[in-house]
């Protein structure tokens, strides 16, 4: 988390103020999280965006095996041979008829179901270790520790435990360093002197659950994978194989201990204090190809602190401190603890996960089509230093395989995959090859980066990935001479992703969003005094129109039964397209009575138990824009838009907890709130809350 060294306020920047100043570090700490037991579902956590370590109430991972994650540790389990492919390159795919022709797509051939199974399922997102307290022989639970307690700091970065077990106390902090995939834990106990209490690294086995929640690995599964040891002085050095994926973690300590292991037919090693210790500290550096340089814990400690609270003291803040409102103070603890895990699971080099680096959904890898809800908030928050990190780097590193994409299957420029991985491979699946929706999301980034930032170095960087993405937008569409428009499908999935892809034509909010987009890129040559490609006008400006029934949008023209059958389920993206997008700058506009019934035929009619995550923050967006406000809090409350005691979003049924696009919506949405958009100036509160807010620019 470098933050420090890289602030830049963006130019526009603006500030709102109520009737009080704020006290930053107050109202962040009010929300710190507090625990007496471990949770069965979600970790307090430490971490750095590229890099995390979850624990049970112990400050460790003793009794609750929670994860230690990283954006470079994945594995590959071996091909399979069976079918005689001896490479991911003899899968074949699957051709679909598409507008008279066929072409090629990433779907499970049913003539190659073990590459086609393996290509879903590898990688994998690695556990790399499980730290936690041995209590030497004895068969101890939870339950035997008295006078359990822990804080997470938020403003430091720090989890504080304490428990007693035999009548001796024992007091743990943890922390991570916001420079590095290293741990610092620092126990203080008269336990550690007796022989009796240590601290025991496992190594776990990964698995090929699609979801893996709450705990990522196996921890039996010793003969199939290796770990070997060497000793240093006051360290050690551990270097667990798995298959071709090697790692290393490299420990140092203070105080006398040595280090033992592995128990037989085990991976676990232990530390032990020597007698007349009664305090140790131990740094944990993990590295995929050498031996890390080990920081301190005073070290680590040192830099959290200043790391974290330069974050905090950075870019925008909503402040409902002041306000007496339970509905306040709830969002207020979403705010600030969704601001907290995101840097810690999201801020990455990598597109964030869905489940983040807590646990494992979809095998650990990356939608494509959810990095708007995980990212674009540290631009409306104004902490651009933290989506630098991986944009518009992400699309530049995946850019050839999705040039590569495009062009087998006939069109021009890069089509952006959904469910991916580091290699830019795209996982074979029918919704993720049909999937549209990705495609005009660096459109997005890329204005939202403008606004703050309208130079030459923004056009520039950007100019590289909006030109082959508006290309395959271009190409895309298919000109249909009866009707003299543009379509969009089929095959195709929508937002939704619940309908038949051979039916699906024109769906509204793509259609929306494609507009957007292809005008942006026009926009983005025009600023440099460029000319856009005449294709690219034609498609703007030809577009088919928004399909619409019964008086309200409809998720794709041609639909049968709209607002009576089943497709008023799953994502509800038409709110999108006047909740996340503006109004459009070219061609015909909104028709707001159209707008305004799809609102109130969503809010009456969707069966919004079978919604999750963004869904309600998108729906917020579009309640804010057409004036209610009491509507979009009401939206970001829904009892069905969960977040847990330590801030986690929660999965539901669908999805494993934690759901990290549900934060991330759920922070662009109060941006939207503090900050307002284009000709509505914010803050847009509900009537009698005292609010304050700083930092924010409108939005688009």
């Amino acid at each position: 988390m470098r933050i420090s060294s890289v602030l830049v306020l963006p130019l526009l920047s603006v500030v709102y103020a109520a009737s009080h100043k704020i006290d930053r570090r107050q109202v962040v700490q009010s929300f710190n999280p507090r625990r007496n037991a471990s949770s069965s579902t979600s970790p307090l956590q430490v971490g750095n965006g590229n890099f995390a370590f979850g624990v049970d109430v112990t400050g460790l991972q003793t009794f609750s095996p929670f994860a230690t994650m990283s954006t470079w540790g994945w594995h590959n389990f071996s091909l399979p041979t069976t079918e005689g492919q001896t490479s991911v390159d003899d899968f074949t795919g699957v051709d679909w008829w598409t507008h008279g022709r066929l072409v090629n797509y990433d779907q499970p051939n049913p003539a190659q179901n073990e590459i086609s199974n393996w290509l879903i399922q590898n990688p994998q997102r690695l556990n790399l270790a499980r730290i936690g307290f041995s209590f030497n022989g004895g068969n101890v639970t939870e339950a035997d520790l008295g006078d359990k307690a822990q804080t997470l700091d938020l403003w430091t970065g720090k989890i504080s435990s304490s428990f007693t077990y035999k009548g001796a106390q024992v007091e743990i902090e943890t922390w991570a360093d916001p420079n590095s995939d290293t741990i610092g834990i620092a126990v203080e106990s008269e336990l550690l002197s007796t022989g009796t209490f240590g601290i025991f690294f496992d190594f776990p086995m990964p698995t090929l659950n699609k979801f893996g929640a709450p705990f990522v690995g196996v921890f039996n599964a010793t003969d199939n994978h290796t770990t070997t040891l060497q000793s240093l002085p006051k360290g050690a050095t551990i270097q667990h194989d798995i298959d071709a994926t090697s790692y290393l973690v490299t420990f140092s300590w203070d105080g006398a201990a040595e280090i033992l292991g592995p128990s037989q037919g085990t991976h676990r090693y232990l530390l032990q204090p020597l007698e007349g210790t009664k305090a140790i500290a131990l740094s944990a550096a993990f590295s995929p190809d050498m031996k890390a340089h080990v920081p301190p814990v005073d070290v680590i400690k040192t830099a959290s602190e200043t790391e974290w609270e330069a974050y905090w003291n950075s870019g925008a803040f909503i402040d409902l401190s002041k306000t007496q409102s339970s509905n306040a103070t709830e969002l207020q603890r979403r705010i600030i603890l969704s601001q907290y895990l995101t840097v810690v699971n999201s801020a990455s080099s990598y597109p964030p996960q869905e489940s983040g680096l807590v646990n494992n959904g979809w095998y650990g890898k990356f939608h494509l089509e959810m990095v708007l809800w995980h990212l674009l908030h540290f631009a409306r928050w104004n902490k651009f230093p933290l989506l630098w990190r991986s944009l518009p780097n992400m699309y530049t590193q995946f850019l050839n395989s999705s040039l590569d994409r495009a062009q087998a299957q006939g069109y021009d420029g890069a089509r952006w995959g959904k469910m991916t991985d580091p290699s830019g491979r795209s996982a074979p699946g029918e919704i993720n090859s049909l999937l549209i929706w990705q495609q005009p999301h660096p459109m997005y980034f890329a204005e939202v980066e403008y606004r703050s930032f309208p130079n030459h170095t923004t056009l520039t960087n950007w100019d590289e990935i909006l030109t082959p993405t508006a290309d395959f937008m271009a190409s895309y569409a298919f000109f249909n001479e009866s009707t003299q428009v543009y379509d969009l499908g089929p095959p195709m999935y929508p937002v939704s992703e619940n309908t038949n892809p051979n039916a699906t034509i024109n769906p509204a909010f793509e259609l929306a969003y494609w507009r957007f987009g292809v005008d942006v890129a026009i926009k983005w040559k025009q600023r440099q005094n460029l000319t856009a490609p005449a294709k690219w006008i034609s498609v703007r400006d030809n577009l088919a129109p928004l399909p619409t029934a019964d008086d309200a949008f409809a998720v794709y023209e041609g639909i049968p039964n709209m607002w009576q059958n089943t497709t008023v389920q799953d994502h509800p993206a038409l709110s999108a397209i006047f909740g996340l997008l503006p109004p459009p700058s070219s061609g015909p506009g909104l028709n707001m009575t159209i707008v305004q019934n799809t609102a109130d035929k969503i809010r009456n009619g969707w069966d919004l138990a079978d919604c999750w995550g963004w869904d309600f923050p998108m729906l917020a967006m579009n309640a804010l824009r057409l004036g209610d406000v009491d509507g979009a809090v009401a939206y970001l409350l829904h009892p069905l838009f969960e977040f847990d005691d330590a801030g986690y979003s929660v999965g539901g049924v669908r999805v494993p907890t934690p759901y990290f696009p549900g934060a991330g919506a759920l922070l662009l949405a109060t941006a939207m709130m503090a900050g307002g958009w284009d000709g509505e100036p914010g803050p847009r509160f509900p009537g009698g809350w005292d609010v304050a807010v700083e930092g924010f620019v409108p939005g688009l």
